[in-house]
């Protein structure tokens, strides 16, 4: 069942046609139609842009036309998974399933190092939100309690520089490149939490963190991204982690006044309003800058837009979530996933149920990179390869 993702993506992508009763395509034109068979011959996208968003579920992006009007046009008009969910709760596990197949065993958001262990924030009593209680087992606590922050596991970098793709991450007010800080900015010896280490999945692998990697050279500023589409120096597989004020997060209030961006400091109640509107402003002008580009004028690419969990209003999931006490579902709750593709291609939906280890398990079936952990465990039918054209 899963021999297909270790061939040729090529051989691999005739899979799709078996799943033409999981998505549905509207308006595909003629020429889409046929550059897209011609491109099932070859190997996958030639780039994929991924975009991680944060902290909203599914009912509070998609219909929120008011705080949300580019990206309910974008999943109007482009890929749409509906059944989507976040692997558990907080962000950092569901950022290191995405690239390494595994949420490594931890329930928390601390920073990278081979010395840092932080027992679980969530699934625990007093997590003072909608994971509050007694879900994890002792042998669960005592395991993430103990775990080093520095992974030593194969991650997608591995499995891209192994079949000669090229990578880069781009990391919104990270400070410099390969910047191992765990926050930032600073203004006036106060830091405040813009750029978050636990949004860069990244600096916690040990073959990718340590000191004189060339690798760091590869995590790089946003505003690098501008620069290298202009020059068409675009690697296969680019992502971008925006700020906390531009990924829907949000900050404190007075931090946020500070920073000069009011929108992003948390409400007293009700929905964050203000965060993602920043937010939908922001995919607006990285979508359109992407968009804009030679690169994706003339390559077959796509641009996969994820949120990483909900705001803590459940925990259902799917799809090797972690399971708790009594084998509950220990998931990150229902979230968004957008497909944008270079060739368009209409309206795509799949109603698969589907996680950030489908996701992983999808861009590794389109290259031909082989699997890891949990993705190998994502059958060739719960993959999100209708949402793609290639």
């Amino acid at each position: 069942m899963f021999a297909s993702r270790i061939k040729s993506a090529g051989v691999a992508l005739a899979a799709c046609t078996l799943l033409a009763g999981t998505a549905l395509l509207v308006g595909a034109s003629p020429a889409a139609t046929a550059k897209t068979a011609a491109h099932h011959r070859r190997r996958g996208p030639d780039h994929i842009f991924f975009i991680e968003m944060e902290n909203h579920g599914f009912s509070e992006i998609i219909g929120n036309k008011a705080d949300a009007p580019f990206t309910n046009w974008l999943a109007a008009h482009n890929g749409l998974a509906t059944d989507y969910y976040g692997v558990t709760h907080p962000s950092l596990p569901n950022y290191l399933a995405t690239i390494s197949g595994s949420f490594q065993g931890i329930w928390d958001d601390c920073a990278a190092g081979a010395a840092v262990t932080c027992p679980p924030e969530e699934f625990v009593p007093g997590s003072g939100d909608g994971t509050d209680g007694n879900y994890l087992t002792a042998g669960q606590i005592a395991r993430a309690s103990a775990r080093p922050h520095l992974f030593n596991g194969r991650n997608l970098v591995d499995q891209l520089e192994a079949h000669g793709l090229s990578w880069k991450a781009y990391m919104q007010s990270i400070p410099s490149v390969g910047s191992t800080v765990e926050y930032s900015p600073v203004i006036a010896g106060v830091t405040y939490k813009l750029y978050a280490q636990k949004h860069d999945p990244f600096m916690y692998f040990s073959d990718i963190n340590y000191p004189g990697s060339p690798r760091l050279r590869k995590i790089v500023p946003y505003k690098q991204l501008g620069n290298d589409l202009a020059s068409g120096n675009v690697p296969n597989f680019v992502w971008v982690s925006p700020n906390q004020c531009r990924d829907m997060h949000g900050t404190d209030a007075p931090s946020a006044v500070v920073l000069g961006i009011p929108k992003c400091g948390y409400p007293d109640s009700g929905l964050d309003h203000g965060a993602i509107q920043l937010g939908d402003a922001f995919l607006k002008a990285a979508v359109t800058q992407i968009e804009g580009s030679n690169v994706w004028k003339t390559t077959d690419s796509s641009i996969i837009i994820t949120w990483d969990e909900d705001d803590y209003t459940g925990f259902a999931g799917c799809c090797h979530s972690p399971r708790g006490r009594h084998g509950i579902v220990l998931g990150g709750n229902r979230v968004p996933t957008i497909v944008i593709n270079s060739d368009g291609g209409g309206r795509l939906r799949t109603n698969v149920r589907s996680n950030h280890y489908s996701v992983l398990a999808t861009i590794e079936h389109l290259w031909g990179l082989g699997c890891l952990a949990h993705s190998c465990q994502i059958p060739d039918s719960r993959l999100l390869t209708p949402l793609f054209t290639h």
